[in-house]
């Protein structure tokens, strides 16, 4: 299939629809469905299941189980760097944000206020900052961890479309990350305030996050918003914050500063939750 056929099916199939009803089904214990889901999917996209604190796939009663599953203990250690990557996926892309703008793809952009639907100011303190966009595959570790020390401030959630987030459909459709379903997490660290936003997409039926649990569903019509800084909620670096049922993508914005990417990072390139991302 063309990347523009499979962009242009994006805009007329029923994605809210799909994704629920693979949600339920995903929630439930099933017995034999489950256990043939898991299969098919280990063997679809040749998921490494050696690396799972449980690697029998019989172990799991509930596919989410299955997708949300842990790695075994000491496998992914910490660089000791700043900040570390916060997630298993691929780079889709990181660098400056220019002004208040955020790039997507080529020839394709999008504001950091339009990203984090939050007041002018708040999203202000990102222009002439840091992106990185790490995409996670189905076959990928699917739990987020902390990129550095953080003190939660606020979390909101932003009803939106739920397109595929893939690197094909980022070429395809204008301000995709901007325009799905996602969490916007605010945090304080040693480095200044940062965001870590988690971007739902077709078929993810849930996003939660260690402090919350599951927040869609429900799906609201309106945005939503938590304000955490009278508790202390401190999360330390590599520490888990949260964690898809289904695969998506996250967005890390940072403040201007004297924050340096790794130098091997590249759009494209595999990465692994601990390792290396700045100092």
């Amino acid at each position: 299939m063309s990347e523009r056929l499979f962009v242009q099916l994006q805009h007329l199939l029923p994605k809210l629809l799909i994704t629920r009803l693979f949600g339920f089904v995903a929630r439930r214990r099933a017995g034999a469905l489950t256990q043939w889901m898991i299969r098919r999917f280990i063997a679809k996209y040749g998921v490494d299941m050696s690396e799972a604190a449980e690697p029998n796939p019989h172990g799991y009663t509930r596919f989410n189980d299955f997708f949300t599953r842990a790695l075994k203990p000491g496998l992914r250690p910490l660089a000791a760097t700043q900040l570390v990557c916060p997630v298993d996926g691929a780079i889709s892309q990181f660098g400056r944000i220019e002004r208040d703008q955020i790039f997507q793809a080529k020839g394709k952009s999008y504001s950091s206020g339009a990203l984090l639907a939050s007041d002018a100011a708040q999203a202000r303190q990102f222009d002439d900052g840091l992106f990185a966009t790490i995409y996670l595959s189905p076959r990928d570790y699917h739990r987020i961890h902390m990129p550095c020390d953080g003190r939660l401030q606020s979390m909101s959630y932003v009803p939106g479309e739920l397109y595929s987030v893939n690197p094909a459909t980022a070429r395809g459709v204008d301000g995709l990350f901007a325009r799905n379903e996602r969490v916007v997490c605010h945090f304080d660290s040693p480095h200044g305030p940062f965001a870590l936003v988690l971007v739902g997409a077709t078929i993810v039926g849930s996003m939660e996050t260690v402090w919350h649990g599951v927040i869609n569903p429900p799906r609201s019509a309106s945005v939503r918003r938590w304000d955490y800084r009278d508790q202390n909620i401190t999360l330390k670096k590599g520490e888990e914050m949260g964690r898809f049922l289904l695969g998506s993508t996250v967005v890390l914005l940072f403040p201007k500063g004297p924050l340096a990417f790794n130098a091997d990072w590249a759009p494209a390139r595999a990465v692994r939750m601990g390792e290396a991302m700045a100092d």
